[in-house]
């Protein structure tokens, strides 16, 4: 699920908190100043990970509405 511009995270289907959770866990092995696109059904997402964000010190680049859900684009701090 890898691209060339960062890393994809399918997080659809999963319900609050497991979103954020398995985004903490994925960003921990990047480098500073890499990207990830995160996927995700959940409605609270919209919450959380801008929250998440704001308080691990990550760039919230872009949240879009997609089809079914939500896409974000992080950039780690």
């Amino acid at each position: 699920m890898s691209r060339k511009d960062g890393d994809a995270l399918d997080l659809r289907g999963l319900k609050c908190p497991l979103p954020v959770l398995k985004t903490r866990k994925h960003m921990r092995d990047l480098a500073s100043g890499s990207r990830i696109v995160i996927a995700t059904t959940d409605p609270l997402a919209v919450i959380d990970i801008p929250h998440f964000c704001r308080e691990n010190g990550h760039r919230l680049l872009s949240s879009a509405t997609v089809d079914g859900g939500h896409s974000f684009v992080i950039e780690k701090g």
